[in-house]
C-alpha cells in the first residue's frame, strides 16, 4: 500500500466499503478510509464476500484491548480476514493460533531462543550476514531493494530459527506467496489453488529437512526447541513442528522486509530526515521504531469473541468475528501527535507494528537489530538513495508489502 505524507482527506461516505478487497491496497493509500472510520464510525459491522459479518474497530484503544485480551478475543480460529467465516485448519496448533495458557507452553521455549540476550550473543555473525546482503547498496548503483530485502528476515534470524542457509531464499519467497498467491510476483501456479499447493509443498519440504537435521544435531534454535518440547507429557508431532516453523517464518517474512522498504522509501521522499540520521546516528533506534509505526506491516488482526461482551458500545455475542485495524490504530490522533508525520523525536511511541500482549512478535529483537545494521551502514557511508522506477505493492489486504522498488544508491553523496 502506498503511504502518503500529510493528513489525508477522509472519505465523504463509508457506503460500499470493501475493506476485504486486496486490490484496493495495491495502488492507493488507505489511510483516508481509516481516518474516516475513526471519525465517523470507529466501531461498525462489515462483511466478507460470502456475507459473513465481522466487527471493525479503528481506534487505538479498542485495537490494543482486542489484541491484548486473549481471554475474550481468541486467535485460535484465525488471525486474518481470510479466516472470517471459515476458520484456520491449524487452529490451536501453532504459536499464532493459540491462546493462553496453552499458548505459553510454546511461546516460552521459543522466546528463550529469540530473546534480546540471544540476539546480542549472535550480533557479530548476524551483522556480517546483513552487511553482505546490502553490500550492493553500499557500493552504489541501481538495485531493486524490495527483492533484495526479501531475504533480510532469514539473514537476520535463519540461524536462530535453525533453518539451513540453502533454504533461506525458498522460504523467503514461498512464505509471502502463501499469503499473496494472486500477486503477479508470487503467482507461480496456474491459479490460486495451484500456487498454494506448490509453495506449501516447497515450504514443508524445507522444514522436513530442517527437522531431520536438528534431530541429528540439535542446537540453540527454534527447531531444536520445538523438537525438545513436550505438551501434556508428549513431544510435538513432526507435523505440528512443521506448522510452527511455518508460523514463525511467516511472521518474520511478512514484517521485517516491508518495514525496511517503506522506511527507505519515506527517507528517499524526505531527504531532510535522512540527513538528520546521517549527522546523528544515535537516532537510529528511534528511526526503526518510527519506521515500524509508519509502515504498520500488518493492516489488521482478526480475533473471535469467546463470550458475550461489550466494547465501545458494541454488543458482541460469543462467536462473533472481530477485526482490529492495526494500521488505523497506528495513526490514531488520540495517541500519536502528528500521526501522518515521520517523526524521529516521537516519544513515547507505543505502536502496534510488532503486535502487543501475549502475541507480541517473538522475532522483534532480531528484526530491530537487522534494521539498525542497515541504516547504520548506509549512514556511515553517507549514502544517498532515490527511487528510479515504478514501485509495486503486494496484492494483500493483510500485509503492507512492497514487491518491487528500484532505487539508485550513491555513497558519500549526503552532505552536511
Amino acid at each position: 500500500m502506498r503511504i502518503d505524507f500529510g493528513e489525508p482527506k477522509p472519505l465523504d461516505s463509508l457506503e460500499g466499503l470493501r475493506l476485504h478487497d486486496p486490490a484496493s491496497y495495491v495502488e492507493e493509500c488507505r489511510h483516508d478510509v481509516w481516518l474516516a472510520l475513526r471519525r465517523q464510525r470507529p466501531v461498525g459491522v462489515d462483511e466478507m464476500p460470502d456475507g459473513t459479518k465481522y466487527w471493525s474497530f479503528a481506534g487505538y484503544a479498542d485495537c490494543d484491548k482486542i489484541v491484548k485480551d486473549t481471554a475474550t478475543y481468541s486467535s485460535e480460529e484465525g488471525t486474518i480476514l481470510a479466516s472470517v467465516g471459515v476458520g484456520d485448519s491449524a487452529g490451536g496448533q501453532t504459536i499464532t493460533l493459540m491462546d493462553p495458557p496453552d499458548h505459553g507452553a510454546l511461546r516460552r521455549p521459543l522466546m528463550r531462543t529469540m530473546r534480546q540476550s540471544v540476539v546480542r550473543r549472535r550480533a557479530d555473525a548476524v551483522r556480517e550476514k546483513v552487511l553482505a546482503l546490502i553490500d550492493p547498496l553500499l557500493h552504489g548503483g541501481e538495485h531493486d531493494v524490495a527483492r533484495l530485502m526479501r531475504l533480510l528476515p532469514m539473514v537476520a534470524a535463519g540461524d536462530i530459527l535453525g533453518i539451513p542457509e540453502k533454504y533461506w531464499e525458498t522460504i523467503a519467497f514461498n512464505t509471502t506467496a502463501s499469503i499473496a498467491p494472486e500477486d503477479p510476483e508470487y503467482a507461480v501456479g496456474r491459479n490460486v489453488g495451484d500456487t498454494l499447493r506448490r509453495v506449501h509443498h516447497q515450504l514443508f519440504a524445507c522444514f522436513t529437512d530442517a527437522i531431520e537435521t536438528r534431530r541429528r544435531d540439535p542446537g540453540d534454535d527454534v527447531v531444536s526447541a520445538l523438537l525438545g518440547l513436550e505438551i501434556d507429557g508428549r513431544p510435538l508431532e513432526d507435523r505440528r513442528v512443521m506448522l510452527n516453523c511455518y508460523s514463525v517464518a511467516l511472521g518474520a517474512n511478512s514484517t521485517t522486509p516491508h518495514v525496511a522498504c517503506h522506511t527507505l522509501l519515506a527517507l528517499a521522499q524526505r531527504p531532510d530526515i535522512w540527513r538528520t540520521v546521517v549527522e546523528n546516528p544515535s537516532v537510529i533506534p528511534a528511526l526503526v521504531e518510527e519506521g515500524a509505526r509508519w509502515t504498520s506491516p500488518t493492516h489488521h488482526l482478526i480475533r473471535r469473541v469467546t463470550t458475550d461482551v461489550e466494547l465501545s458500545g458494541a454488543q458482541m455475542a460469543k462467536g462473533d468475528w472481530v477485526c482490529a485495524w492495526v494500521a488505523s490504530a497506528n495513526r490514531d490522533e488520540q495517541v500519536f501527535d502528528g500521526p501522518y508525520d515521520f517523526d524521529l523525536g516521537r516519544s513515547p511511541n507505543p505502536h502496534l507494528g510488532f503486535g502487543a500482549g501475549a502475541h507480541y512478535c517473538i522475532g522483534a529483537p532480531a528484526s530491530r537489530f537487522a534494521l539498525s545494521v542497515i541504516f547504520e551502514a548506509l549512514a556511515l557511508r553517507r549514502v544517498r538513495f532515490e527511487v528510479t522506477g515504478e514501485i509495486r505493492h503486494l496484492y494483500s489486504n493483510w500485509i503492507n508489502g512492497i514487491t518491487s522498488m528500484p532505487m539508485r544508491f550513491t555513497p558519500g553523496a549526503v552532505t552536511a
